[in-house]
C-alpha cells in the first residue's frame, strides 16, 4: 500500500498511457482495413504513400508493446517496488508518438500533429519522474 501513495503521480500516469496505447492498438487490431484505408489517403501526397502497411503494423506493434511494458511496470512498481520495466514502457510510448508526430508532420497535417505533442507532455514527464 506504501508503494501506492509514494508513487500515486507514477502510477496515474502509467495508467493515463495503458488506457491510451491499449485502446489505440486495439483500435488499430479490430478495424486494420478502415484504418489502413483512411491513412493510406492522408499519407497519398507524401513520400510515405507506399510503406502505409509496414508503418501501420510498425505503429500497432509498438504501441501495444509499449502498453505491455506499462502494464507489467506498473505491476512491478506497486507489488516490487521496481521501476525498470515502467520507464521502459514510458520511453516506448515516448518513442511512438515520436513516430506518429513524424507522420502527421509529413502529411502537412498539424492540428493531428498538435495533439500528439499534447499526449508527449506527460509521457515525457513520466520518464523525468522515474529516471530521477
Amino acid at each position: 500500500m506504501e508503494n501506492l501513495f509514494n508513487n500515486s503521480a507514477v502510477i496515474l500516469l502509467l495508467l493515463f498511457l495503458i488506457i491510451t496505447f491499449s485502446q489505440s492498438g486495439i483500435d488499430k487490431i479490430i478495424d486494420w482495413k478502415g484504418n489502413l484505408g483512411w491513412l493510406q489517403g492522408h499519407f497519398k501526397d507524401t513520400p510515405l504513400k507506399g510503406f502505409v502497411p509496414l508503418l501501420l503494423a510498425t505503429i500497432l506493434f509498438t504501441e501495444v508493446f509499449a502498453a505491455v511494458l506499462c502494464l507489467v511496470g506498473l505491476y512491478q512498481l506497486i507489488f516490487i517496488g521496481d521501476s525498470t520495466l515502467a520507464l521502459y514502457g514510458a520511453i516506448l510510448c515516448c518513442i511512438a508518438l515520436l513516430m506518429l508526430l513524424f507522420g502527421q508532420r509529413i502529411a502537412k497535417d498539424y492540428d493531428c500533429a498538435r495533439t500528439i505533442a499534447i499526449y508527449f507532455i506527460p509521457a515525457i514527464f513520466l520518464v523525468f519522474l522515474l529516471q530521477s
